[in-house]
């Protein structure tokens, strides 16, 4: 099954011969502050050595009953999932599904996110970008043989793709959110597709056998081609036939609202329900500076910077993730990937700013996740990062972020080497708030 284009598809395709205003050229910050880990999860490796596991996006799961019996659960790609104590050790390890045939792609698991509804109870749900699908575990933290337990419906259908043909092609589920509509008690997942612009919105269905399926509600093509300030237009570089993808997704469940990192471009902000029109509120610094493409080497050839981009992000944008706070305020935190280093926004500022207070999306600060000790590394090239502004017990009392090490070191010689960094929530806070 393949979601059908929407007049709210078409739309959104509109949207991409507007003009985007780019933020103001601003002078350049001081290096941001740095913050250390507390714990980290055992090296995950992507080669045929390691099992082909790399870590990628984690949640955090908070065990109400007994917060210290919280658990991180992540995805490790063709490794399936992996779910962790609040000291980092692995409690359970579960395999992305088999190829369905010999020259079929297998299981990929790309982003994780969870579901807490008292129609479906609570879930972590993935993208499995081998077969375009999602996978969907309900959490039992007390369950014999691990917390997860495969619930996913088995006529669930591909999201993007309409025959084994076309998954194989992989352009498929690559990012994720999921999120709960207060007054009515129905759960979503937000997905986008590899490679392209568009974002599908499903809504998470019980089925009478107890498992959990979904249907297709409407889709949206962010653009892929910026007016820039002087007339010009501009497309990120990209291998040809690629369009700039969406990975990092995360909705404030308070106002229904998505923000979306758009890899090479920027984050958006738009409902949740992909109904209205999308709003870029921040760029990456390489917004509008041309590229080639060398087939040779595979890579992009710089032009001159026009100086149109942002000043906080560095491409990719990647892991995005929200910090509730009292008062309704609050924080967007982003994953820069190119400058390893978080960029934090005020995250009711837009709102805030019709009552005269603090202008659309303010930066709040930034920060860099440094080694703790010679053997605990810090993190680099962060593809997710995932927050919980709760108490977690006696180890992080104050909340937690988890964020992936795209170089864990010190590393295996010859393997790349991954994992997941624990940083008490404090830390971070503290360092934006300073």
């Amino acid at each position: 099954m393949v979601i059908a284009r929407t007049p709210l598809a078409v739309l959104a395709t509109a949207v991409a011969a507007l003009a985007v205003t780019a933020p103001a050229p601003v002078q350049a910050a001081a290096p941001p502050p740095a913050v250390t880990p507390r714990a980290e999860t055992a090296a995950l490796h992507d080669d045929a050595a390691g099992g082909d596991a790399d870590a990628d996006d984690p949640a955090i799961w908070r065990n109400g009953a007994d917060p210290d019996r919280s658990l991180v659960i992540a995805t490790a790609k063709q490794g399936g999932l992996r779910v962790y104590d609040l000291d980092a050790r692995a409690v359970q390890s579960v395999a992305a599904p088999a190829a369905p045939g010999p020259d079929d792609a297998p299981g990929r698991f790309n982003n994780v996110d969870l579901v807490h509804s008292a129609r479906l109870s609570d879930l972590a749900v993935t993208t499995d970008r081998g077969s375009d699908r999602l996978r969907v575990y309900r959490i039992d933290r007390d369950r014999p043989g691990g917390p997860l337990k495969d619930v996913t419906d088995p006529k669930a259908p591909a999201v993007f793709s309409t025959s084994q043909a076309e998954i194989n092609e992989q352009r498929t589920a690559y990012g994720l959110a999921t999120w709960t509509d207060r007054r009515t008690g129905r759960s979503f997942a937000l997905v986008s597709q590899r490679e392209r612009t568009r974002l599908a919105l499903l809504e998470l269905t019980a089925q009478r056998n107890g498992s959990v399926g979904y249907r297709p509600l409407r889709t949206l093509d962010l653009p892929s081609t910026f007016r820039m300030p002087n007339g010009t237009s501009w497309s990120p570089c990209a291998e040809p036939g690629e369009l700039p993808q969406v990975e990092g997704m995360v909705v404030d469940p308070a106002s229904g609202t998505l923000y979306a990192g758009q890899e090479d471009v920027g984050i958006w902000r738009l409902r949740a329900d992909l109904t209205g029109t999308p709003k870029l509120v921040d760029t990456v610094r390489e917004y509008g500076v041309p590229g080639t493409y060398d087939e040779a080497t595979e890579e992009c050839v710089a032009g001159a910077d026009p100086g149109f981009g942002g000043t906080h992000l560095t491409a990719d944008v990647e892991g995005l993730t929200l910090v509730a706070q009292k008062g309704g305020d609050g924080l967007l935190l982003a994953s820069s990937q190119g400058d390893n280093t978080f960029a934090a926004y005020h995250r009711d500022a837009s709102e805030r700013s019709e009552n005269g207070n603090k202008s659309g999306h303010e930066y709040a600060g930034g920060f860099r996740v440094t080694p703790a000790s010679a053997t605990l590394d810090g993190s680099e090239e962060c593809d997710g990062a995932a927050a919980l502004n709760a108490p977690l017990g006696r180890r992080y009392p104050h909340g937690l972020l988890v964020v992936q090490d795209g170089h864990d070191a010190p590393g295996d010689p010859g393997r790349a080497s991954t994992n997941f960094k624990f940083v008490d929530l404090r830390e971070v806070t503290d360092a934006v708030d300073d």
